[in-house]
């Protein structure tokens, strides 16, 4: 058994930008399961969205934000976030972060799709997550240990329903108990469940499952982003091409060169992503292959290094200048419901991060928003638990939660359960495979009142009934959303539904079934729990 004040589960910028503003007396530990650096922070290629332009303001960055997400965002939250980001570029750059610049020294500030401005900082070309999560795991102070290659599967309830902890598994297989006055969970979204991604393997949507079966409320669930141009070569995903390059003037065009976007959207290949992934998905049904023409861009190369080194390690003809492409599942706006302080309706837990739903996004990411809504909450959340004079008792053991429990009837085949996510709750859905998906998916699980009930299982099945868990929270909310709006589309019901759906949510909490509005919004609807 081991203490802390504070166990962030997760690596990426969130947790380590939460690690670095955490007070220094504070004992905090960091469980993730593979190593640090693996995460999808660490690949991201874009940047940071911050209005540091002379011509810029916060005010144009949240109304780029709104736009995209559909108005389905909180605008508090949208405005906070947005006003702040140039002072959270300040604050890496003080600590000593380089930014690219131009020989004047001045930030180069990039474009991408659905912003107004160029306002996208970038480090490295396209590594910018890379050399973030660089700089933060490398300047960690001595209050901070890392343990690695640990699998947390279950939050530690107790009776008086605070978390008081978690339960993993070591790499060997071996149960270990972690406890913590705070914890956070930092897990990332839930890409790698879908047969085309851009996303780490490791993110399979772990905490969602974990936060829902601990009691807490799950919202925007089926707000998936689908990023149009992952690279693509015999079918099989080789990694993303950032939006940056369109940025830079690439063109999405057919075979034959027809630009697909031209009579689209007023932004064409910059519109939001939802709507370009959702075009050349159109185009894929209909046989035909989609590629992002490069020729346009001078010293691409140099520009962006790492996509190069991508091109040639996958052999794609880069003097051509035609890279093949395919829309890959890339990010979820929803996850775990949180307060703006990062709390969860459970005492002493809190999510940050992809996992965390905390209204910046909306139905859609606007691009290069993840780290920045990532550099925020981190920070934030840090100040919030240095203020804390909380401790939970001391525990006794066994442990007697007794809460509902998911157990495994069976195990779906990870590819499988891939494929028929892609293809039933993807980039186009519909109510006849939505249901099949739901009824696929009932057929593996079952309800146990035990706690512990996981611990007899072996890392690999349990991650199999958590993402079969998460599949289902996400194709249930896609089948109970009678609407288009953002990332989520439906084709028989192609439109927004304003008078039903703005701003209303779908918020899950297991063993709790109500339909009712939120007294304080007025805004929110309350769908029935998932096996309530």
């Amino acid at each position: 058994m081991k203490k802390a004040d504070v166990i962030i589960i997760g690596s990426g910028i969130a947790a380590l930008q939460m690690a670095h503003h955490i007070n220094s007396n504070k004992n905090v530990m960091i469980l993730t399961k593979s190593n640090i650096k693996d995460s999808n922070s660490s690949l991201a290629q874009g940047g940071i969205a911050a209005s540091v332009g002379k011509n810029d303001h916060f005010y144009y960055h949240s109304k780029d934000t709104m736009d995209a997400g559909r108005y389905h965002n909180n605008e508090e939250v949208v405005f906070k976030i947005t006003k702040e980001a140039p002072q959270l570029i300040t604050d890496l750059r003080q600590k000593g972060f380089s930014f690219d610049e131009d020989r004047l020294g001045q930030m180069l500030l990039g474009m991408e799709g659905a912003h107004s401005r160029n306002r996208i900082v970038h480090s490295g070309g396209d590594a910018t997550g890379k050399h973030v999560i660089d700089f933060l795991v490398d300047t960690l102070k001595n209050n901070i240990s890392v343990i690695e290659d640990i699998f947390v599967y279950e939050l530690i309830i107790n009776e008086k329903q605070q978390c008081i902890g978690v339960k993993g598994k070591d790499s060997v297989g071996n149960i270990q108990y972690y406890f913590s006055d705070h914890t956070v969970i930092a897990t990332g979204g839930c890409g790698y469940l879908y047969s085309l991604t851009s996303n780490s393997p490791n993110v399979t949507g772990d905490g969602i499952a974990m936060a829902y079966l601990a009691g807490a409320e799950i919202t925007d669930i089926e707000f998936i982003q689908f990023h149009p141009t992952m690279l693509v070569k015999n079918g099989q995903i080789c990694g993303l091409i950032s939006e940056a390059v369109r940025g830079q003037g690439a063109i999405l065009k057919t075979k034959n060169g027809k630009a697909i976007m031209d009579d689209i959207h007023p932004l064409k290949d910059l519109a939001p992503r939802h709507i370009v992934s959702q075009t050349i998905f159109e185009y894929l049904q209909n046989g035909e292959e989609i590629f992002l023409d490069i020729t346009m861009i001078e010293h691409f190369a140099k520009k962006f290094p790492s996509i190069t080194a991508l091109c040639i390690q996958n052999n794609i003809n880069l003097k051509a200048g035609m890279i093949p492409v395919v829309p890959g599942s890339h990010f979820l706006m929803g996850g775990v419901k949180v307060d703006m302080n990062c709390q969860t309706n459970i005492t002493g837990l809190y999510a940050i991060g992809e996992v965390a739903c905390t209204g910046l996004h909306g139905a859609n990411r606007l691009a290069s928003n993840s780290l920045l809504e990532g550099m925020y909450f981190g920070k934030r959340l840090a100040e919030h638990i240095n203020l804390s004079t909380a401790s939970n008792e001391d525990i006794q053991f066994p442990l007697k939660s007794k809460r509902p429990i998911f157990m495994p009837l069976s195990f779906p085949d990870k590819n499988e359960l891939r494929r028929t996510m892609m293809e039933q709750v993807g980039i186009v859905r519909n109510r006849e495979g939505l249901q099949w998906q739901k009824d696929w998916l009932e057929g593996f699980v079952q309800l146990e009142q035990d706690f512990g009930a996981f611990d007899n299982l072996s890392a690999s099945e349990i991650q199999s009934t958590l993402e079969c868990l998460t599949s289902l929270l996400i194709t249930t909310a896609a089948l109970e959303r009678t609407e288009s709006r953002g990332g989520h589309f439906r084709s028989d019901f192609p439109l927004e539904n304003d008078d039903h759906w703005q701003n209303k949510q779908l918020i899950y909490q297991y063993g709790k079934g109500r339909f009712e509005e939120d007294e304080q919004t007025k805004v929110t609807s309350y769908a029935r729990a998932v096996f309530s």
